[in-house]
């Protein structure tokens, strides 16, 4: 047993050397096992799994990760969500039965992710849904937009042992919260999360790390140093640049829309704020980073002008598992077209998850992703989201 502070960021292991033990929520004397030390070295990057020179229509190797969307309902009405204005699928929500039946399928799946476009909280039999994957040794974790983390489910979900909570946020003031979100939650979050980090210190866990995540919006980006102090304040050592997913729609009030992106597009006004946001959270020991496991800056940079689709690394690597069971390619796809039929790789309740990875459906769409024409779905990955 040793104390710790907190953790190194790149995933080694090794605790910082500044003292947080003035801030509260961080559990700079606690005392913890050795293994847990380690723990995000057992959080290996799906994306890592194979050599890229390797990807051919055929997958070589079963997917070490599982998206299993565990609930597609949602509490909130962001104008960022597309479930805000249709349904994607009816309403539905995994059960503990279903995810033991679709886990089992791949003794090769290290890491779970129990989200997809609804709230996870939602699934009343989420604390059993993460104890069973912990028993078999699987890194888990999902994010939440913090709305309901009273203190039974703060309770259940260390007890769970759930690895890593991420939470969408999108803001670092009331009135812009509820603008982005809907609904003029953003103290009872607050609250919330305040709750999470004393009860992780009560309790002398580590776990479930907490970041705090913000959608790249034109619109709002200006907040993002006062976003990195606030998640500073609150005890979290983690911020998140998540890339603005954006799709076709008619809906007067809808911000996930192409004027709002800044991927491709950053003024410069735009680069100064988030350089300035890098220099303050190395100045707050923040460590703060972008969706696609990359710098803010260059996650908002096109790699490939010519085929950006190319460098994804998804379908060799994981599945993605809606409520009702539906194969998707990715996360993102459902967020990408109206047309959820024309991206179903198969059907998870019916078919084995072998047969799916592996069909005719899933090679096709590897195939093509390689190529000059893409899926649909994809035409826009890496030129407007997120890869």
């Amino acid at each position: 047993m040793r104390s710790v502070g907190a953790y190194d960021k790149k995933g080694d292991g090794r605790p910082k050397t500044e003292d947080r033990s003035a801030v509260p929520g961080h559990p700079s004397d606690i005392e913890v096992p050795e293994s847990e030390i380690l723990i995000q070295r057992t959080d290996i990057p799906y994306f890592q799994a194979i050599d890229p020179a390797s990807r051919g229509a055929v997958a070589v190797k079963d997917p070490v990760c599982l998206y299993l969307e565990v609930s597609n309902e949602c509490n909130l009405a962001c104008k960022t969500c597309p479930i805000t204005y249709a349904k994607v699928e009816e309403p539905a929500a995994l059960s503990l039965e279903q995810v033991k039946y679709l886990v089992s399928q791949f003794p090769t799946v290290k890491r779970v992710v129990l989200h997809g476009v609804g709230e996870p909280l939602l699934n009343r039999e989420l604390p059993k849904i993460i104890a069973w994957l912990k028993e078999r040794g699987i890194y888990v974790l999902f994010n939440s937009n913090g709305t309901l983390i009273t203190r039974r489910w703060r309770e259940a979900l260390i007890e769970s042992g759930l690895d890593e909570i991420r939470l969408s946020l999108d803001a670092a003031t009331p009135e812009t919260f509820t603008r982005v979100r809907g609904r003029p939650l953003f103290d009872v979050i607050i609250k919330n999360i305040k709750g999470l980090m004393a009860l992780k210190l009560e309790r002398g866990s580590l776990t479930p790390l907490v970041s705090l995540w913000l959608t790249g919006l034109r619109e709002t980006l200006s907040e993002l140093p006062a976003f990195i102090r606030l998640a500073h304040s609150l005890g979290i050592d983690r911020v998140y640049l998540q890339r603005l997913v954006y799709w076709e729609g008619e809906n007067e009030d809808q911000m996930a829309r192409p004027d709002q992106s800044l991927f491709n597009s950053l003024r410069e006004e735009e680069e100064e704020i988030i350089r300035s946001g890098e220099e303050l959270a190395r100045e707050l020991g923040v460590s703060f980073e972008a969706s696609g496991a990359t710098s803010p800056t260059a996650s908002l940079v096109r790699e490939n002008p010519a085929q950006p689709w190319s460098a994804c690394m998804r379908p060799w690597t994981l599945m993605y598992i809606s409520a009702r069971g539906s194969a998707f390619p990715c996360c993102i796809a459902p967020f990408s077209t109206k047309d959820l039929r024309s991206l179903s790789l198969g059907d998870a309740f019916t078919q084995d998850l072998a047969a799916i990875w592996n069909g005719e459906r899933y090679q096709e769409f590897r195939r093509r992703l390689l190529g000059a024409d893409p899926p649909e779905c994809c035409k826009g990955c890496g030129a407007c989201w997120s890869l």
